[in-house]
């Protein structure tokens, strides 16, 4: 009964059991393989992030993806500019209270350096359904590497609490093939 003290008031000199000593030994094998595999899957796992961030000011960063909005817009979605940079581009993303701006339609297949960076909180830049997952401050501009290697519409969540329109706070990138892309952009160029 559990209410009554164990007749050997030291428990742990008594003897332990077979069935525990093998799972004992099965958790431990098992946690010696997990830590060896995460340090293998960052060297064979190809889903390290770049490590590249740059202090930059808001209103400089803001500037830059402004322009950067202005250069390559073919449309609009709700108000918000829908932007298709060339491959190989340089690709700027803004997270500000509560939206990532803009919208971006990349090409499969092609390499881009995404630039993220924040106006006035600290944000999360989480791509889905991927597995990218970058925090993002103001005053520091993050630089990762992206090849998409699929069409569809991939969403933007903000994972970092960032106030009360926190759960408002997405964006898009779409990913499109080259066909489908020349054939867009010539509809925009009959308008």
């Amino acid at each position: 009964m559990a209410a009554t003290p164990p007749e050997q008031r030291i428990w742990w000199n008594e003897p332990i059991e077979r069935v525990e000593l093998v799972w004992i030994f099965i958790a431990f094998l098992w946690g010696l393989f997990m830590f060896g595999f995460m340090i293998a899957w960052h060297f064979i796992g190809q889903q390290n992030l770049s490590k590249e961030a740059y202090r930059v000011l808001p209103s400089s960063y803001e500037e830059k993806v402004e322009n950067f909005a202005k250069k390559f817009q073919v449309r609009e979605e709700q108000g918000i500019p829908v932007v298709r940079p060339k491959p190989g581009e340089d690709v700027y993303l803004l997270a500000r209270l509560w939206q990532w701006w803009p919208i971006v339609e990349l090409e499969k297949g092609q390499s881009y350096r995404i630039h993220l960076s924040s106006l006035d909180w600290m944000h999360g830049f989480s791509l889905q359904p991927t597995n990218i997952n970058i925090s993002v401050y103001p005053g520091l501009e993050h630089i990762i590497s992206l090849t998409p290697t699929e069409n569809g519409t991939f969403g933007i969540v903000c994972n970092e609490f960032c106030g009360i329109g926190h759960h408002t706070m997405t964006g898009k990138v779409y990913v499109t093939d080259k066909k489908q892309a020349g054939a867009e952009q010539r509809l925009v160029e009959q308008r």
